[in-house]
């Protein structure tokens, strides 16, 4: 077999991205992916005549071309092109306020557009939101700069250009808000993104915070106008168009090594050798599996011994083709978050002890951001909400189904409570992706898609700040996810995209210190 620079393992949203990058960098890559088909989580699956994304809800960071995010520009500079829908609105939030009165919010995308409509909900808010979005545009740009350094910023300029963005780095979201003397009904409402990260506004890093709610703000939210599936086949298509190869239906089993670094992947389809692996796999299998246990760096090995680093988001779906129109049922919003209180804690809490206790949902209408995603006279909707390790961990296979269906039950009466949609009548095709689901098809610990729970210590700029330390092993780094920039489309996007420059400096760095190209 020849010979490559560089192996991409897994053909995700991170995997394309570093591919594409590796590629461009004039790095011989190859990409392998255990699928027959491109993607990972960003694909399609098809049930009788629609064609259903199983994935993307709202992908943050796109813009539109006057102002662009990171996803639109690194799908420029990568040559790929897909067509991209904007969502409009930020979301609708049906829940019960703190205080215990009921809470029916409609937030729209753009900034001065949302602090007007924050101002309608909660007067007297306006200087107070002002305040918290220039903070935002302030950790949106320190982020960008610390990604440019790849992990070494000049700590001067940190300290001035960017000093509150440290002051609020050791602080909790709720802390900061909190700090900010934000009115408790401006918080409740912006509370409502905290799923999207999968941890509560007490122990999520406001940094995240701040720069995901300023995307979704500022840019708007985006999709893809022919599922996830349209833009993972352009990616692959143009890794192809510059020279790359891929094989699919190929599984690495084992990471190989001479002496400590890691030289080559063992497939199904035979050895490969190479001088670099980005491997698009969560790190516990990489450690636990995939290598050798003497060279797993032993803080990897604390960090699992001792569960300090929690399983993210263990996702829980639904999908309904229905036989009728969005507008028939009185549909029209695109996303609307059904969480039981704004109190995101008790939320968390409560989805951790289980279905019994979990409340939360998100409900998607996908006809109304883009009216031809299914067939003339039908419409096509999801739910989505978290599956709790007390309930999947150890379910017996003979409850397995019962279980499923048991779960959509449940959303559905909550849904026709609380929005009077009864989609039951109207059901011609049906799909339940459990946490097995997850972890069966994209290979994810306990179907955890999240990757590592950005919380606490192991936030998001806790991870920028030590890329440069945290992958001590020569030769292989882990992508994705699990990632320093955690879950999502474009989170993941990026991070494929930073280990790939990192991987380049780190064969610069092998090569002059006398290994073999």
């Amino acid at each position: 077999m020849p010979k490559y620079d560089i192996v991409v393992v897994g053909a995700g949203n991170a995997g394309m991205s570093a591919a594409l990058q590796c590629q461009l960098l004039g790095l011989k890559t190859l990409l392998i992916e255990k699928h027959n088909l491109p993607g990972g989580a960003a694909t399609s699956f098809v049930r009788g005549r629609f064609e259903i994304d199983p994935s993307l809800h709202e992908l943050c960071d796109y813009g539109p071309a006057d102002n662009p995010g990171d996803v639109r520009t690194m799908m420029a500079d990568y040559g790929v092109k897909a067509n991209f829908i904007e969502v409009g609105e930020c979301f609708r939030c049906v829940s019960t306020y703190r205080d215990g009165t009921p809470m029916d919010v409609t937030m729209p995308a753009g900034i001065e557009a949302f602090i007007d409509k924050m101002e309608f909900y909660v007067p007297g808010s306006r200087e107070k939101m002002t305040q918290l979005f220039d903070l935002f545009q302030e950790v949106l740009d320190g982020i960008a700069y610390i990604t440019a350094s790849r992990g070494n910023p000049d700590k001067a300029v940190l300290g001035t250009t960017y000093a509150n963005m440290l002051k609020t780095g050791a602080y909790s979201t709720q802390e900061v808000f909190d700090a900010l003397e934000l009115p408790e009904r401006c918080q409740d409402i912006l509370s409502t993104y905290w799923s999207y990260l999968g941890v509560d506004m007490e122990h999520l890093a406001f940094i995240h915070y701040a720069a995901m709610v300023h995307k979704y703000t500022s840019r708007g939210a985006y999709i893809l106008k022919h599922t996830s599936h349209e833009l993972a086949t352009a990616m692959v298509e143009r890794f192809r168009e510059l020279g790359g190869d891929v094989w699919f239906n190929c599984r690495a089993e084992e990471f190989l090594f001479r002496g400590e670094h890691c030289c080559g992947v063992r497939t199904n389809m035979g050895v490969v050798d190479c001088n670099y692996v980005l491997a698009n796999i969560n790190p516990d299998i990489i450690y636990g599996t995939m290598m050798p246990k003497e060279l797993v760096p032993e803080r990897e090995k604390k960090l699992s011994a001792a569960r300090d680093r929690k399983i993210g988001g263990r996702m829980y779906t639904a999908y309904f083709c229905l036989d009728c129109t969005a507008e028939e049922l009185g549909i029209h919003d695109y996303t609307i978050f059904l969480p039981g209180t704004a109190d995101s804690p008790t939320e968390y809490d409560n989805i951790m002890k289980g279905m019994k206790y979990n409340n939360f949902s998100i409900f998607n209408c996908y006809n109304i951001a883009n009216p031809e995603c299914s067939p003339p006279g039908t419409c096509l909707c999801g739910f989505t909400t978290f599956g709790s390790p007390v309930d999947w961990n150890d379910l017996k296979q003979e409850d397995y189904f019962r279980f499923k269906e048991e779960g959509i039950d449940k959303l559905l009466a909550n849904l026709k409570e609380k929005l009077g949609f009864d989609l039951s009548g109207h059901i011609e095709e049906i799909e339940i992706c459990s946490p097995w689901t997850f972890a069966r098809y994209l290979g994810v610990p306990e179907g955890g898609v999240y990757g590592y729970e950005p919380r606490d210590w192991d936030g998001m700029m806790a991870r920028m700040q030590m890329i440069a330390y945290d992958y001590p092993i020569k030769g292989l780094r882990p992508i994705g996810a699990a990632g320093p920039r955690g879950d999502g489309y474009a989170a993941s996007m990026i991070c494929g995209r930073l280990m790939a420059l990192n991987a380049l400096l780190d064969l610069k760095k092998w090569k002059e210190e006398g290994g073999k190209a």
